[in-house]
């Protein structure tokens, strides 16, 4: 395994339309500030170049803080930029691919809806499982919700770290608290926030407190 549970802590996951008055290098490096223990870039739109680009610059960022660049989807792109995992959806690379192109030392996640699917990637060689949507989300209209019971039950079927996703934000953090989860993925709670350093330091509070009740 090539990642451990206290990486899911605060997981932050980059959205490029939260970006304003800051670039996404700069709310990334106020994340890392604020407590985030991994960052994933998540790019649909950018060139091939531009991404890889953005990649190098995001990956001596994080590694400044001595935390994980994982790069969401693009396999061929995490390998080019030397990030240190990839994250992949069910329609995606399956996990053994990744696995048989990364070699292994790359972090792979895996997203996992069911406890077939959690052990599925996690026999494919998974290093973490991402669980959700845990509560509704604007961030992907088409995420359907996971009940906390069945993300309590992929905790309790797996070996490997499990970060919770989808429409996690202060306020319903803690519901969270007593499924077994190593952490939790933000995309807006984050990024959309005013202060996204103070937010973070908010965030991983709560995470911790969720975690050891």
């Amino acid at each position: 395994m090539n990642c451990s549970k206290q990486t899911m802590l605060l997981y932050a996951v980059t959205d490029r339309s939260w970006c304003g008055r800051q670039t996404l290098l700069e709310q990334a490096a106020c994340a890392l500030k604020g407590g985030a223990t991994c960052i994933q870039l998540r790019e649909k739109h950018l060139s091939e170049e531009e991404f890889l680009t953005e990649a190098l610059e995001l990956r001596r960022l994080c590694h400044s803080y001595g935390v994980p660049l994982i790069i969401n989807d693009n396999v061929e792109l995490a390998l080019k930029c030397k990030a240190d995992g990839v994250h992949v959806g069910q329609s995606d690379m399956q996990a053994e691919k990744v696995r048989a192109l990364a070699g292994e030392s790359m972090i792979i996640g895996v997203s996992a809806r069911t406890v077939q699917q959690a052990l599925e990637a996690e026999a494919a060689g998974a290093d973490y499982l991402g669980v959700g949507a845990v509560f509704s989300t604007a961030t992907k209209s088409d995420a359907r919700v996971v009940s906390h019971s069945t993300v309590r039950q992929i905790c309790e079927a797996v070996k490997i770290p499990v970060v919770a996703i989808g429409g996690i934000n202060r306020g319903n953090l803690l519901e969270l608290s007593g499924t077994g989860v190593d952490g939790v993925a933000l995309v807006s709670a984050i990024f959309g926030a005013e202060d996204i350093e103070a937010e973070c330091r908010s965030l991983a509070a709560l995470s911790r407190e969720m975690i050891a009740k």
